[in-house]
């Protein structure tokens, strides 16, 4: 099949804050020509300042947000051949709701423990999300499985080059495949 010819891909990057979901989207989305989207930009004022005061989100906080990033999707989809989308996409039914109507959709799990992503988050500055979050982000998240087979994992403990190296060696995996 000739690149003309591929479908157009998005892919969501996936995992809790301070595993370098942004970061990672950035160098590919240069690397690549890629379309980005941050996930976060599509929050409702009223979600951001919840975040802003350190309160987490909940199911109903979220589900406007999601269906927000599914249109989304479908739009990225119908006119950019390889599209990223950052979210945390914590729990199987947000990825669920991400998935709903939109073909050609992978997950990129930005994979690393509470340890090493705790160290990222007091180093961070000018973020709305408080590292004390992050207990609550690891409680909610809910690991994918085998059975979601359009999950594919990035390991987050080399540097950010390396794991943008690997990211687009996934990615290109994923799309040569179709």
């Amino acid at each position: 099949m000739s690149d003309t010819q591929r479908p157009n891909h998005v892919f969501i990057l996936m995992g809790v804050s301070g595993s370098g979901k942004s970061a990672v989207a950035n160098g590919v989305a240069r690397q690549l020509g890629a379309a980005f989207l941050d996930g976060d930009f599509l929050h409702p004022r009223a979600n951001i300042k919840k975040m802003a005061e350190g309160h987490a989100l909940n199911d109903d906080d979220r589900q406007p947000w999601l269906e927000a990033l599914n249109d989304a999707i479908f739009a990225m989809q119908r006119t950019n051949g390889v599209s990223l989308l950052v979210c945390s996409a914590l729990k199987k039914h947000y990825r669920d709701i991400l998935r709903s109507g939109n073909n050609n959709l992978s997950f990129l799990y930005m994979q690393g423990n509470f340890e090493l992503i705790e160290s990222r988050l007091k180093t961070r500055k000018g973020h709305f999300f408080k590292p004390q979050m992050l207990i609550s982000q690891f409680e909610t998240l809910e690991e994918p499985t085998m059975d979601e087979k359009d999950v594919h994992f990035i390991d987050i403990k080399p540097t950010l080059d390396e794991v943008i190296k690997n990211t687009i060696t996934t990615i290109d995996r994923i799309t040569e495949g179709h």
